[in-house]
């Protein structure tokens, strides 16, 4: 099913922070699921997160959960021409990630921002892991 993620991107612009935030959520990934709608709603969700200065987990984390299912091989290949404008986006993101996870002091925050920073350094399994529930995580590590 197609899926237009720009009405939601705009109300997440205007300040509708949390209605946006959901149907983002919902309709960009499912179980493991996304589409092309879902890498082209990349640039758009650093864009604004940029702008915004979004200090949000949902943006990094959602970002960070795409690029995990693209690398899965269920789902469709990015195209060639949305390629390069998505992994600007995720780089930009990373960027920001990188000037404020010092300054976070919200564990949720601080393991999405690590996941995108995973991602877009190319350690795919340590975004993976970062993207884990805590308790997921402790159970992973037999903690």
């Amino acid at each position: 099913m197609s899926y237009d993620p720009m009405p939601a991107l705009r109300r997440l612009e205007t300040g509708d922070v949390d209605a946006a935030w959901k149907e983002l959520w919902n309709n960009l990934h499912h179980q493991g699921d996304v589409g092309t709608a879902s890498y082209a709603a990349v640039p758009e969700i650093v864009r604004i997160a940029v702008e915004l200065d979004f200090r949000d987990w949902n943006a990094y984390a959602l970002v960070a959960t795409i690029d995990e299912c693209r690398l899965d091989d269920g789902n469709p290949e990015l195209s060639p021409s949305a390629g390069m404008p998505y992994f600007a986006a995720l780089t930009k993101l990373a960027e920001k990630g990188a000037s404020e996870i010092l300054a976070s002091d919200d564990a949720l925050l601080t393991r999405s921002i690590l996941a995108v920073l995973a991602f877009a350094k190319g350690a795919s399994h340590v975004g993976s892991f970062a993207l884990l529930a805590t308790d997921e995580q402790e159970e992973l590590l037999a903690i």
